[in-house]
């Protein structure tokens, strides 16, 4: 087989970017949202590592046989976005919504624990 050949038959790596986002704070915590035009839920996933929350989603769309793009803004490509998040986000009730090309995320806060008394026993 010649070299040719063979990287002809090779997958071509998609092209890498970050996604254009938003983040708000408000009362119950903070609200990321990211555009991710042609990124499919099976093609999105969510992760978090330590103090740092990772966004990867691939779009895959492409030119139809016997089309050809002019000019590509979001076109197939792979979106990677990082965020950090903060010791006050309750990551056990983190949320995610996709929607119209935009990835919704809530990060509740922790819920502030009421100050409480601790009785004194007899010994």
């Amino acid at each position: 087989m010649s070299e040719n050949t063979a990287s002809q038959n090779e997958p071509k790596a998609l092209p890498r970017v970050s996604p254009a986002t938003d983040i708000l704070e408000r009362e119950d915590g903070f609200y990321v949202y990211m555009d991710i035009p042609g990124v499919r839920r099976g093609d999105l996933s969510i992760d978090i590592n330590e103090n740092e929350l990772t966004v990867t989603g691939r779009a895959l769309q492409g030119a139809a046989e016997k089309e050809s793009f002019l000019e590509v803004q979001f076109g197939p490509g792979e979106y990677v976005r990082a965020v950090s998040l903060s010791d006050r986000v309750d990551r056990e009730r983190i949320t995610a919504s996709l929607k119209d090309g935009v990835l919704t995320l809530h990060l509740p806060r922790l819920e502030k624990l009421a100050p409480r008394r601790i009785p004194v026993l007899s010994a």
